[in-house]
């Protein structure tokens, strides 16, 4: 199988990937905050998260944090502007 061919397939492989998203839900025990964003990163070995906050925009490090994985509808809800 030639190259081009394995790429094609690789990307046909990988459409259906494309659209599956994660949702999370970030409490901070200390200041009862919640956050909720897609992607969650370590910061480094003493395991601290680091994300953005898609309420605000602001990237956050939490060296003590609750990580809870959410639905789609759950993340919606916890990101609409006040009002909605």
């Amino acid at each position: 199988m030639s190259f081009e061919r394995k790429l094609l397939c690789a990307m046909v492989l990988a459409l259906p990937l494309s659209g599956c998203s994660s949702y999370y839900l970030v409490r901070d025990p200390a200041g009862r905050t919640d956050y909720y964003t897609q992607d969650i990163d370590s910061a480094g070995i003493s395991g601290a998260i680091k994300f953005t906050d898609q309420r605000s925009g602001a990237v956050v490090t939490l060296q003590s944090s609750e990580v809870r994985k959410i639905s789609k509808d759950e993340f919606a809800k916890g990101t609409a502007a006040p009002g909605k």
